[in-house]
Parts: C-alpha cells; sequence; structure tokens
C-alpha cells in the first residue's frame, strides 16, 4: 500500500464514515491538533518520562487516537467501528490526576513550565491541548460532537499539567514559581 494517495492534492480530505470537508474545517482543525498533541507526548516519552508516567503517557496516546477518530467522525455516519472516547476516559485521567496528587506537594503558587525534558514537554503539551479544547468548542458550535470529547479534553490539560509535575519531583527537579517582578 503506498503512504500516498494524491485525493488531498485539491485542498480536502475525507472524513470516516463518508464526506470529504476542506483542510481548513473546523473539524480538521480540531483533530489535527489532538494529532499534534500526541506527538507531543511521544516527544515526553522519548525524553525520558518516568516508568510509571511512560505507562501513563501510553494509554492518553492511545486515547488522543480514539479522540481522534471521534473528531474524524461525524455523529450521524455510519461508522460503527468508530470507538469514541467515554466517561471511562474521564475516569481513568480523573483517577491518575488523584493519585498523583497524592504524592505532589499542594499547589500555592503559579510555576513557570520547565524543569526536565519529560516535564517540560509536557508543559508544551498542556498548552497544546487548551487549544485543541478551544477548536473543538469552535467545532461544537456548528456540528454535534460526541457527548465525552470536551470534557476529556479540558480533563486531559489538568491531567497534563500534573503529570508534567510529578515528572519534575519524580526526577527531584524543583519548581520554578511565578513572582512578580
Amino acid at each position: 500500500m503506498r503512504i500516498y494517495t494524491k485525493t488531498g492534492d485539491a485542498g480536502e480530505t475525507s472524513l470516516f464514515g463518508g464526506g470529504r470537508v476542506p483542510k481548513h474545517h473546523a473539524r480538521v482543525a480540531a483533530y489535527g491538533t489532538i494529532d499534534e498533541l500526541n506527538s507531543i507526548l511521544g516527544l515526553a516519552r522519548a525524553a525520558g518520562s518516568s516508568e510509571l508516567g511512560d505507562e501513563w503517557l501510553e494509554v492518553a496516546q492511545n486515547q488522543l487516537f480514539h479522540l481522534g477518530a471521534d473528531l474524524a467522525t461525524p455523529l450521524d455516519a455510519k461508522a460503527g467501528w468508530i470507538t469514541r472516547i467515554s466517561q471511562a476516559d474521564i475516569d481513568w485521567l480523573e483517577s491518575s490526576i488523584d493519585r498523583m496528587s497524592e504524592e505532589l506537594a499542594p499547589l500555592a503558587n503559579f510555576i513557570l513550565p520547565g524543569g526536565t525534558p519529560p516535564a517540560a514537554q509536557l508543559q508544551v503539551a498542556r498548552a497544546v491541548c487548551r487549544r485543541a479544547e478551544r477548536l473543538i468548542v469552535v467545532l461544537s458550535e456548528c456540528e454535534d460532537l460526541g457527548a465525552h470529547a470536551l470534557p476529556y479534553v479540558n480533563r486531559l490539560s489538568d491531567w497534563l499539567f500534573t503529570l508534567a509535575r510529578y515528572e519534575n519531583m519524580k526526577a527531584g527537579e524543583s519548581e520554578s514559581k511565578w513572582g512578580l517582578r
């Protein structure tokens, strides 16, 4: 199978379940940003995240593939093979946040992104996740979406922030607090 199809050469792309849209369509912007986010999680893993962080990042990367497929598939599409993001995925993020928070010092200040390479990548991922959330909100204003897509991305940004703190803590890296100068 060839990787190139030439079907997008005129500026359109196919959606899962059928149909074509311009590559600048809100749906494509949303799932394209999720793809970008997933790649950044790969960078965080490659930068040497902790053993547990790496396991969790792999789970999140798989969930992001489901989310991308969810966003690339209109709700009325005949695509029963698509796994959409579920409440169980959100619950997993929340339980992971709770588990990490038990080990982390309480957050009393804003902190500057940085620290170890994996933590810094996770902070970039958090910012991209927030952008994806904004794009999904735009999409949701004109198209029906799966009920859990937006809450999942909202929770994911919290998870990424917490995981960045966790990675720094596990590596013995102190957090740089934001201070007004």
